[in-house]
């Protein structure tokens, strides 16, 4: 939620309907944490912490909470939305040994994205968005605390009752192009 890396991707869409999107993305960053910036004593004591690259890509909907047709250049359009769909994330599966995180292998694992947003029509054309979103992956490797090689299985720590998430926080400017489109129905 509070971004400490940047990231940077490109998104598809495809307005269907003026309240909702079909939506294809790539987006790639890197992810850091560090049990110095924990509020929690213990976690400050164990001083882990690790740097992962996350690549992803994801199909899903966008659904937008107010109609939301931009071919009108002289009228202003804001609509929160709501998105999901599934995720491919690549990542390198991390293990710690002596309190350092070591990389073990390239693995991907699925995805659930559920992101948050806001948009609005600059002009006909650029949308701008402000976006938050959570993912729930179906690894427990991300961040070290569950090793998928056997032989660092000792060297497992942390709640191993679930799986890691990890957050994009960030802005989205799109570009409309094509004919204007007919949401009549077929």
């Amino acid at each position: 939620i509070n971004p400490n890396s940047p990231a940077i991707g490109l998104i598809y869409k495809w307005n269907k309907t003026p309240r909702h999107s079909w939506r294809f993305s790539y987006i790639q960053s890197k992810i850091v944490a560090k049990d110095t910036d924990s509020k929690e004593i213990g976690r400050k004591l164990r001083g882990f912490e690790f740097q992962n690259n996350i690549k992803e890509l994801t199909g899903g909907i966008e659904f937008n909470f107010f109609n939301f047709d931009i071919n009108n250049p002289l009228e202003r359009r804001f609509t929160p939305y709501v998105f999901t769909g599934l995720s491919l994330s690549f990542y390198d599966s991390l293990f710690f040994k002596y309190g350092h995180a070591e990389f073990d292998s390239k693995e991907k694992t699925i995805a659930l994205p559920i992101i948050l947003g806001v948009k609005s029509n600059l002009t006909s054309n650029f949308v701008l968005g402000l976006e938050i979103g959570a993912r729930f992956t179906f690894a427990d490797d991300l961040d070290g605390s569950f090793p998928k090689n056997e032989n660092w299985q000792p060297l497992k720590f942390g709640n191993l009752n679930n799986k890691d998430w990890y957050v994009f926080s960030g802005i989205t400017m799109t570009y409309t192009f094509g004919n204007k489109p007919c949401f009549c129905a077929e």
